[in-house]
């Protein structure tokens, strides 16, 4: 039942965009888009809720409705969705998943800071498997496009909102947390 909910939030999640709200100085608010979904978030969420089997179990049931049943990827789905550039980055939700449950169930201190690093290193974990695929398809001629290239957009550039939305979802886990434990 657990592994549902998981699944679902990290759907739910990749259907929400992210931004900061800033207030002007007439007392409106300024909304400035960060050109991402909550997909990584939710998957992070989950991992922090729930830990490491539940987070994996979910990460792997997610990419599998995405390719075979629902385009639930930020950029759709299907089983064509294995040669694009992003899919090493989904298949990187599995180890980041784990990690994150792991570190969680490991460390019972939960806090900001702790619950902060613990979705840092998954995103960093969800990252070099994301490389590494590229790496491995460039190698075996699946990409046209030069590497540095992609990995500059794929990780680089995505890198400082992705860890933006780090803490919004240690904050949120937390609060979750206190709510419902």
């Amino acid at each position: 039942m657990k592994a549902i909910t998981g699944v679902m939030l990290i759907i739910i999640c990749s259907m929400i965009p992210s931004f900061i709200i800033l207030p002007k100085g007439d007392l409106s608010l300024s909304i400035i888009p960060l050109h991402s979904n909550w997909q990584i978030p939710g998957l992070l969420l989950t991992s922090l809720l729930c830990g490491p089997k539940i987070a994996t179990i979910s990460a792997i049931s997610y990419i599998i409705i995405g390719l075979f049943y629902l385009p639930v990827f930020h950029g759709g789905g299907s089983v064509g969705y294995i040669l694009t550039n992003e899919f090493g980055y989904l298949l990187g939700f599995i180890p980041a998943a784990w990690t994150c449950g792991y570190l969680v169930k490991k460390n019972q201190n939960e806090n900001l800071i702790n619950f902060t690093a613990y979705t840092a290193i998954s995103l960093a974990v969800m990252h070099c498997t994301g490389i590494t695929y590229l790496v491995l398809s460039k190698i075996f001629g699946n990409l046209i496009n030069n590497l540095s290239d992609l990995i500059l957009v794929n990780t680089f550039i995505l890198l400082p909102n992705q860890l933006l939305l780090c803490i919004s979802i240690s904050l949120l886990a937390l609060l979750f947390k206190k709510i419902i434990l």
